[in-house]
């Protein structure tokens, strides 16, 4: 079982577990760490109604930077419909993003992003030849940006958004298994930088 609170080298605040993972491992150099989730674990809330779904395990920190980004090669053994490894942006349970390595319904690797400001949304924006890839997050004030890469130096834009709310921000890795019976996956080369994009839509 994972600790209630942990340090990463990487990551310049303590991190806090939001649901606790079934395992967790963290690498003493602080740039590794693998998550797993039990079955059934999901952060959505569906626009068409029902409960909403927010037991997925994430570790969370809060970046003391009003502009920062965090970054991560995401490796994902996808097994089940969604499963996917995520860079999660958090201000309360209604208001949240998450931007997603996923595998898709007709079993492909998948880039995906939700941004949540009461209901969530839905958007699927590339599909990947493996189960690694690199993502970002970006925030830069109340705005913020998410990110895409093969190799982790060119990014793609996938979404540029707002949340809609005046809540603490928290960053976070969130592991989900909605339609499975649990998944593992490892964010490497974790990065958290404090320095602002000049063009989100520019490959920086």
């Amino acid at each position: 079982m994972a600790t209630d609170t942990f340090t990463f080298l990487s990551i310049p605040t303590p991190i806090s577990w939001l649901n606790e993972p079934v395992f967790v491992g963290i690498d003493p150099q602080g740039s590794a760490l693998r998550i797993g989730a039990g079955p059934q674990t999901d952060w959505f809330i569906d626009p068409a109604g029902g409960e909403p779904k927010t037991n997925a395990p994430i570790a969370l920190f809060a970046p003391p930077d009003p502009i920062c980004r965090m970054s991560a090669k995401i490796t994902v053994d996808f097994a089940a419909t969604y499963d996917a490894g995520v860079l999660f942006i958090f201000a309360d349970r209604t208001h949240w993003a998450k931007l997603c390595f996923e595998y898709s319904p007709q079993h492909r690797p998948s880039v995906v992003s939700v941004v949540t400001r009461g209901t969530s949304d839905d958007c699927n924006s590339l599909t990947l030849p493996d189960n690694s890839v690199f993502l970002r997050i970006y925030r830069q004030g109340q705005i913020f940006a998410f990110h895409a890469s093969a190799d982790g130096n060119f990014w793609q834009l996938i979404r540029y958004f707002g949340l809609d709310t005046e809540g603490e921000i928290r960053f976070g890795f969130l592991v989900q298994s909605p339609t499975g019976s649990g998944v593992i996956a490892d964010f490497s080369s974790v990065r958290y930088q404090k320095h602002k994009l000049e063009d989100l839509r520019g490959g920086e």
